[in-house]
């Protein structure tokens, strides 16, 4: 893609948009930056990196989008935005930019592509650490953090480039992607979340994420999700993954408690420092990516075992008198959560709540009818969840805060439980972030014996 002398309008200053500054830059663009807040982040970060650049602020007017050649789009601005989608023809992704980048300069570079509703950080992060430990030079990057451009960028300067790229992708850096021809991509999974993007649409969100599979790469796809076995097409390589026995040889699969590739055992999930079926899944995904950019699965198994996983993702936190507590503050959505109660393998007692996003969370009913021991609501969907979890049998208390709601539980819980935050909301109704929710569960947690 050649940039030198090309006028292009980056909109949005996040990291995403100053990383795309910041390349634009150095590729010899003549570049501007919109956003329409009027205090966006990273002002004084953008002369550092792209000196001389005009930055734009609140309300977008048609000059600059009339002016540009490009429209470097940050993924956190809808497409559907008015001026945005006066000048569709003109858009380009952060990730477009990237995979153009990454082909010119080593053209022998591969790229693994992961995105899905839930887990596709700990896959992200679990791909990469394979591939090291393979042997294999690995960066992960995009959704997970660094940005993609960011990564490369860091890379170039220390002269490393690595032979594999391992991409988060969220549906957001996906709309605009065209040419990403990842050797390798999966759809994870699928469940609401982010519809209020897709006119409330799950097809429409199922479409964006779809578009990981442009070119002829191998696709690996969950087979106990229908959403992501959708996307099979004649023609192409295909590797499925699942919580049961591997149709092919080539397939992956979990029996008597362990992962297998065919009939072949790889590994037991109780010898992996993850935990939860939920977890499996991921690894099982892991290890087909690898496996479709050249790298055998028995060379995966020893740093399959050495991962750690990530915080507030199903991390214990604590076992008290026989009840092990639980963060995965970061299952934001009905489809996470569904995934940690059903991981478990044990009784849940569970803190849900807080800004639901308006989904729907009657999913989780039976779910908790077969595995929960107690539910405390928080937030400011408390009273909607509680509703929709009506009449399940489970004791159920709205409490005031995350305090409440781990002492509460705790008396509920018996030896062999878990209490678990898992709140299938996000946090800003109550918190900075999810990480600052996860924080006052742990600090809940070790109230609870102090």
């Amino acid at each position: 893609m050649e940039l030198k002398g090309k006028r292009v309008l980056v909109v949005g200053l996040g990291e995403s948009g100053l990383a795309m500054a910041k390349w634009l830059h150095r590729q010899g663009a003549v570049v501007r930056v919109a956003d329409s807040r009027d205090n966006p982040p990273n002002v004084d970060a953008l002369q550092a990196v792209a000196p001389g650049a005009e930055l734009l602020t609140g309300s977008f007017s048609a000059e600059p989008f009339a002016w540009a050649d490009l429209i470097a789009l940050s993924p956190g601005v809808p497409k559907a935005t008015p001026e945005i989608a006066a000048v569709a023809d003109k858009l380009v992704s952060e990730i477009e930019l990237f995979a153009a980048g990454v082909r010119a300069q080593v053209s022998g570079s591969r790229i693994i592509a992961i995105t899905g509703s839930n887990g596709k950080t700990t896959t992200t992060a679990l791909t990469a650490h394979l591939l090291n430990g393979a042997g294999v030079p690995a960066i992960a990057c995009g959704n997970i953090s660094p940005s993609a451009l960011d990564a490369l960028m860091d890379a170039q300067d220390a002269g490393t480039l690595p032979q594999v790229w391992v991409l988060e992708l969220s549906s957001f850096q996906l709309e605009t992607t065209h040419h990403l021809n990842a050797e390798a991509a999966t759809v994870l999974n699928l469940s609401e979340d982010h519809l209020d993007r897709y006119d409330g649409s799950l097809a429409n969100y199922a479409t964006a994420k779809s578009r990981i599979f442009q070119g002829k790469g191998a696709m690996v796809l969950n087979r106990d999700d229908d959403w992501s076995m959708a996307n099979g097409r004649c023609g192409r390589k295909m590797i499925t993954f699942g919580l049961n026995a591997a149709p092919r040889n080539v397939d992956y699969g979990f029996v008597e408690g362990a992962i297998v590739r065919g009939k072949d055992k790889l590994v037991a999930l109780a010898d992996l420092q993850l935990s939860g079926l939920h977890n499996a899944a991921n690894a099982m995904a892991a290890l087909a990516l690898c496996e479709a950019v050249g790298v055998a699965p028995e060379r995966l198994i020893a740093p399959l075992k050495t991962f750690k996983g990530l915080p507030h993702r199903v991390e214990t936190v604590a076992e008290i008198d026989g009840v092990l507590y639980v963060d995965d503050s970061k299952g934001t959505n009905v489809g996470a959560t569904l995934a940690a109660i059903e991981g478990m393998g044990r009784k849940v007692a569970i803190v849900l709540g807080g800004d639901g996003k308006g989904q729907d969370f009657s999913p989780l009913k039976p779910a908790l009818e077969k595995h929960g021991r107690a539910i405390a609501l928080i937030g400011r969907d408390a009273a909607a969840i509680g509703m929709a979890l009506e009449g399940s049998g489970v004791p159920t208390c709205i409490v005031g805060d995350m305090e409440a709601a781990v002492r509460w539980l705790a008396a509920q819980a018996q030896a062999g439980d878990c209490v678990l935050l898992s709140p299938a909301c996000a946090s800003l109704d109550m918190y900075r972030n999810y990480a600052h929710r996860a924080q006052a569960f742990i600090d809940a947690v070790e109230g609870l014996t102090s």
